[in-house]
């Protein structure tokens, strides 16, 4: 390997990946490795060869040169552990992203800066091109939309904040003055959030708009042509997997980001696996033990019946989680990886109080909802101690066993059970499956029963049950049962926020049902401000 000191970033560096005056960058240190190769593969998936990675430690740059990616040393020497929203290091994180900015701008090339938590889903330097007056094309946080086609979004109508995962910069004297001033200002102040900075420093003039018809407005100094990125196609976490807006709009996305979730990192990568974008490796498509899966068989009445309020949101999320607790217990019996269900939803997740859905976007009810929405996913992926929480459950996102990834030998290793009423015609615990090969299972069984039956198919790769309502009878071993319960209780998080109560939010409750006083309600005492658990 090349000595560290030949990645230094120079003009000379960048101008071997530069293609049609365009490099496209991203940084990240090694705890982000997956998602920066989940990154490089769509661009490269695309035919774009134009890119650039800043490795923030040692660690990572080695990594990616070994594999090929071009790569260029930051020495920052950050840690190589994940950066937490909001921390000192997160913050530093930020000031590295305008130095980069403020050093490769003089080199003369358009710069197409990205965060490493978003994946680029068609080629987006065409579009890019369409704007050649723009100094700066940014992506932003608006929700409701401003245009219903491929346009800029209408800046006059965007009030949301200017998102910096991904803008576009074209080396003009009034973008290299921004960068120049941005960086002033977050390195004279430490407490300032980056995307703050950009956005206090972009709106201090806007408007009025740009000659022509081509959506810019004037910015910044009154010289800057700014332009903004449409939020139905340049998607956030919500426009994307909320709203869905690029399917209702008959659009194709260009990139998503995943903003507007809640379970840190882990819940960023766990939507980029429901939407099946998200790069693993091959062993994750086949895990020892095999999967198991069912059908969440919803009663049309608590999907559709009746207004979309709290409590019609919680008796369908309920009746969900319900089923979900059951699956996660025969997982754990089986030694299989639980394939989560589609969770649908009636009411959107926000930080903030609101109505239910927010006005003005076209979030549909019901819709499918991100796990994060209703499930805390660090928690579910986090290396519990055994003693006190059980052997570990692993999960795969409700897409699983659709994504072109899974193996030939994962697809037709299947086994289906049909859950029925013991004592019925063919119900009985028997291993013998049906000509069509489907196992009728009792439900109600206890844990006897399905280790002595299942043991037979332990070579089966994915178990798919009908349902699991009332499938298992709880675990015989009370330390057992304890334990388990221990651990999914925290599995569950909080729907958020009711409007004009503080606080807002409501705590699910894995074990709702258990309570015949239990309501969708937030709390009214600091006392009970708490998990149920």
């Amino acid at each position: 390997m090349p000595p560290i000191k030949k990645f230094r970033l120079t003009k000379q560096l960048v101008e071997q990946r530069v293609k049609d005056n365009v490099i496209i960058v991203t940084f990240g240190n090694y705890a982000f490795m997956d998602f920066i190769l989940t990154w490089v593969k769509h661009l490269t998936d695309l035919g774009l060869s134009n890119l650039l990675v800043g490795a923030m430690d040692t660690k990572l740059l080695e990594a990616l040169y070994w594999k090929g990616v071009p790569v260029f040393d930051m020495g920052s020497r950050m840690s190589t552990a994940d950066v937490g929203w909001g921390s000192p290091t997160f913050h530093k994180m930020g000031r590295e992203k305008v130095i980069l900015i403020d050093a490769i701008l003089p080199f003369g090339y358009e710069l197409l800066m990205c965060d490493t938590d978003m994946v680029w889903l068609k080629n987006p330097l065409p579009y890019l091109a369409r704007y050649p007056d723009a100094d700066v094309l940014t992506s932003s946080d608006q929700v409701v939309p401003t245009v219903v086609d491929d346009r800029l979004d209408i800046w006059q109508e965007v009030g949301a904040a200017y998102n910096i995962g991904i803008f576009h910069w074209r080396p003009t004297e009034s973008s290299i003055k921004l960068a120049k001033e941005w960086k002033d200002i977050l390195l004279a102040d430490d407490k300032i959030w980056d995307q703050n900075g950009f956005n206090d420093i972009v709106r201090r003039q806007l408007g009025p708009a740009v000659e022509g018809d081509n959506g810019l407005v004037y910015a910044f100094d009154g010289n800057l042509k700014l332009g903004i990125l449409p939020a139905s196609i340049f998607c956030s976490g919500h426009t994307y997997f909320v709203q869905a807006m690029y399917q209702q709009l008959r659009l194709e996305p260009y990139a998503v980001h995943t903003t507007f979730q809640y379970a840190g990192t882990e819940g960023k990568r766990h939507r980029l696996r429901e939407a099946m974008v998200f790069y693993d490796p091959p062993d994750y498509y086949d895990a020892p033990g095999g999967f198991l899966s069912f059908k969440p068989s919803i009663p049309k009445s608590l999907l559709l019946d009746g207004e979309h309020n709290l409590e019609s949101h919680f008796s369908l999320v309920n009746y969900q989680i319900k089923q979900i607790r059951s699956a996660l217990a025969i997982a754990s019996l089986l030694n299989r990886v639980l394939v989560m269900p589609p969770l649908w939803c009636r009411l959107d997740r926000l930080w903030f109080p609101h109505p239910g859905v927010l006005k003005g976007t076209m979030t549909r009810q019901p819709f499918i909802c991100p796990l994060d929405h209703v499930f805390e996913v660090n928690v579910m992926l986090k290396q519990l101690p055994e003693e006190e929480f059980g052997p570990g459950i692993g999960i795969r996102e409700y897409s699983f066993l659709d994504n072109p990834s899974l193996p030939k030998q994962v697809k037709d290793s299947w086994l289906d059970v049909e859950l029925c009423q013991e004592g019925t015609q063919d119900c009985s615990s028997s291993n013998n499956t049906s000509p069509s090969g489907v196992l009728r299972f009792p439900n109600h069984s206890n844990e006897y029963m399905f280790k002595t039956i299942f043991s037979s198919f332990k070579d089966i790769k994915v178990i798919q049950f009908s349902s699991m309502q009332d499938a298992f009878l709880g675990f015989t071993d009370k330390k057992r049962e304890e334990k388990f319960r221990n651990r999914v209780k925290r599995y569950v998080g909080i729907w958020c926020c009711v409007e004009n109560h503080t606080p807002g939010h409501i705590y699910y409750d894995l074990y709702w049902d258990e309570k015949p006083d239990w309501k969708a309600m937030p709390p009214e005492t600091p006392e009970q401000d708490h998990p149920p658990w």
